[in-house]
């Protein structure tokens, strides 16, 4: 990273979308900008888990702010991911369709486990470097995410789905307070959030820490009304709360510190740090200057595609727990890799548009492409894209984990299983790669590639050829009548493959 490099992130939360801007100066991220929508998107799902038009209209218009803002901007100097709300929603592909045209990047959908990564990274960052242990939670609008980490390092990490907007929707009907309304929310998220009493007892941590916007909010009305700044203790949560009993209803609500724009969401907000407090015997809450953006921020910075990439850890981490064959994953990879290189020219000689990106991609998948053979052998391959599609995979997005799922689905078998994803031509190219390797390196033994090419035919390169040198199907018949099949499995696809001298 040089300096002088500009940086943003874009963080689309269920309360509020957020825009981060700064420039990497002196080996750190110096902010130059900061904006912040509350778009409430979180309280726009229907009952049917659906976004509303309204709710996707207003996160477009923010959208459309942060995209003018943000012109100009190279798509490596720029990370925007979306939380529970997206995770949630069901016509999510509907929203992020026009929102990455609108924003003019694209928005990744993260899972919890990856969000509360960058969460503690963000933190971390920002704290001084000392060996305590750290918890950290961040109470979102829909989610809650606990971290336990030692230093820069997170440990433990889980994200629930309780969170303040969803909170205060179920339990303060109408911004309605009262004693009974906040012992039932307190006891409802206990109920949620029980299942962390172990993982993150009072004996594996130091000193807590919140981020993020409901701590904040907490904060600022006890700071304003006298209470130390940057803490959260329980006698300040017990007097917001009797406030907030007194004044009967968001509306009435009058409290120094309490933005207008959180007096609707606080009753929810209020009962789950209660209930954490109480499962977790937090006495005294550190607020946190860092969280989520400040965490792709970190990721933008050191972002690198070497041996330490998290990804590159995260699949070498599933590859073990699930038993994989490394060598012949390693094996697999490199010949699909060698093969979708032979089609990163497109026609005219034309490079196909992250190329690279795909390349790493592919790689990936042919080294997990043997997954589920745990589980069946016959059906390896649908086990195998079904754990990827729910595996909690730090780094990686909720769409870059469906993308390897559907090429370690596609890696043999049918092609109609892929129908409607083979509209997608940079997948396609993925999967000829890849299921040709399949084939090729079907004896588990390094293949005789010498000679072999995999080019694009046509004006629009919908077509694909695959030739091999003069004897090569007499010395290999086995993988030739492999490759013949391959060839006949395409011909009903609009991507035809032919092989010719195999």
């Amino acid at each position: 990273m040089q300096t002088g490099n500009r940086l943003a992130a874009v963080d689309l939360g269920s309360n509020s979308f957020r825009l981060e801007i700064g420039r990497f100066e002196h080996g750190g991220f110096q902010r130059t900008e900061y904006l912040k929508e509350t778009v409430r998107q979180g309280g726009g799902l229907d009952e049917d888990r659906n976004l509303t038009p309204q709710a996707m209209q207003a996160g477009w218009d923010c959208l459309a702010r942060f995209g003018e803002r943000l012109a100009g901007f190279k798509p490596s100097e720029v990370r925007a991911v979306a939380t529970q709300t997206l995770r949630e929603a069901r016509n999510r592909d509907e929203f992020l369709q026009r929102a990455n045209t609108i924003l003019g990047f694209p928005i990744n959908v993260i899972s919890g486990r990856e969000e509360a990564r960058l969460i503690y990274q963000g933190v971390a960052q920002m704290l001084p470097q000392t060996d305590e242990r750290r918890l950290v939670l961040d109470i979102g609008g829909r989610s809650t995410e606990l971290i336990l980490g030692h230093g820069t390092t997170p440990q433990v990490m889980e994200s629930f789905r309780v969170g303040s907007i969803a909170w205060s929707n179920r339990y303060f009907t109408d911004g309605q307070f009262s004693k009974k309304s906040f012992a039932i929310a307190e006891i409802a998220a206990k109920a949620v959030l029980d299942e962390a009493l172990d993982a993150y007892h009072p004996s594996r941590w130091d000193m807590a820490y919140g981020s993020a916007g409901t701590v904040g909010a907490i904060a600022d009305v006890l700071v304003a009304s006298g209470w130390p700044a940057g803490t959260v203790t329980q006698e300040g949560l017990d007097w917001l709360q009797d406030k907030l009993v007194s004044a009967q209803s968001a509306d009435r609500l009058k409290l120094a510190g309490m933005r207008e724009d959180r007096k609707a969401i606080i009753g929810g907000g209020v009962s789950i740090v209660r209930a954490l407090f109480s499962l977790l015997g937090i006495h005294t809450l550190q607020q946190a200057a860092g969280g989520l953006r400040h965490g792709l921020i970190c990721d933008l910075i050191g972002a690198t595609d070497s041996e330490d990439d998290l990804r590159v850890k995260t699949v070498q981490r599933l590859a073990s727990k699930f038993g994989v064959d490394t060598v012949h994953g390693e094996r697999v990879g490199k010949v699909a890799t060698q093969l979708f290189a032979q089609l990163m020219t497109g026609p005219g000689s034309e490079p196909m548009p992250d190329g690279d990106r795909h390349l790493r991609k592919l790689r990936w998948a042919s080294q997990l492409h043997e997954i589920g053979s745990h589980i069946s052998h016959s059906d390896y391959h649908k086990h195998g894209a079904y754990i990827l599609d729910n595996a909690d995979a730090m780094g990686f997005s909720l769409s870059e984990m469906h993308r390897l799922s559907l090429l370690v689905l596609g890696h043999r078998g049918k092609l109609r299983k892929l129908e409607a994803a083979l509209s997608d031509s940079d997948l396609v190219a993925q999967l000829i790669a890849l299921r040709l390797a399949v084939i090729l390196c079907h004896a588990r033994k390094d293949p005789d590639l010498q000679g072999m090419a995999l080019e694009r035919q046509g004006a629009q390169g919908l077509s694909m050829q695959l030739r091999c040198r003069p004897g090569w199907a007499e010395a290999f018949p086995q993988s030739a009548y492999l490759l013949r099949e391959e060839s006949q499995a395409w011909q009903k696809t609009p991507w035809p493959l032919h092989v010719l001298g195999c």
